[in-house]
Order: structure tokens, then C-alpha cells, then sequence
């Protein structure tokens, strides 16, 4: 059974900084997209930031020049650096991945998600 788990998260000051991580386990053949999506409360789930298989990134507006996402195919694993954090980036932050976990077998699986609240 395949699962992706996050971690990472915190309680961090304003101007602070934390690193996510998002690992994938089981049976996997390969994986595709992997992203980052976020919901604070009362509002609904956006997408923070996107890495494809070919490294390819795209980030939502509000975090550019401070988040940073990135992969290690070896790990099946996915980072989120962020940076200079801001209490609205406060959210349950969770992983999104394509996986195929057989040839023509592809899933969108997302894990749990990890509380990132920035307070002083």
C-alpha cells in the first residue's frame, strides 16, 4: 500500500523558518508531480508549490523568493524550505503525488498534513 507522509512542521516565529518534508513509501513504480498544498482555516486548499518529474517548479504568488521545493528521487522524498514566514502562511500544509505503482496503474495520493503556525 502506497503512502506519503509529512513532516516537519511547527510552531515558528514571523521572519522565521521551517522544512518540510514529504516521503512516499510502498509499492511504487515511479512517480510523477509532486506538490504542496496548504488550507487555513475557513478557507479552502490551495496549491503552494509544484515539482514535476523533470524538476520543473511553479509556486503560488505569495510565496515566491521565500519558499523553495525540491526532490530527492533516490529518498521518494519532497522538501519545502520556507523561509521569512509570515503568520498568513499559516495552514495544515499537505503532500500531493502521482504515483504509479505499476505500469498504466497511476493514483493521486495525499498525506495527512502537518500544522505550520507562524506566531510570536
Amino acid at each position: 500500500q502506497v503512502q506519503v507522509v509529512e513532516s516537519g512542521g511547527g510552531l515558528v516565529q514571523p521572519g522565521g523558518s521551517l522544512r518540510l518534508s514529504c516521503a512516499a513509501s510502498g509499492v511504487i513504480f515511479s512517480i510523477g508531480t509532486m506538490a504542496w498544498y496548504r488550507q487555513a482555516p475557513g478557507k479552502e486548499r490551495e496549491l503552494v508549490a509544484g515539482i514535476t518529474n523533470g524538476d520543473s517548479t511553479n509556486y503560488a504568488d505569495s510565496v515566491k523568493g521565500r519558499f523553495t521545493i525540491s526532490r530527492d528521487y533516490a529518498k521518494k522524498t519532497m522538501y519545502l524550505q520556507m523561509n521569512s514566514l509570515k503568520p498568513e502562511d499559516t495552514a495544515v500544509y499537505y503532500c500531493n503525488a502521482e504515483i504509479m505503482v505499476r505500469i498504466g496503474v497511476r493514483g493521486n495520493y495525499w498525506g495527512q498534513g502537518t500544522q505550520v503556525t507562524v506566531s510570536s
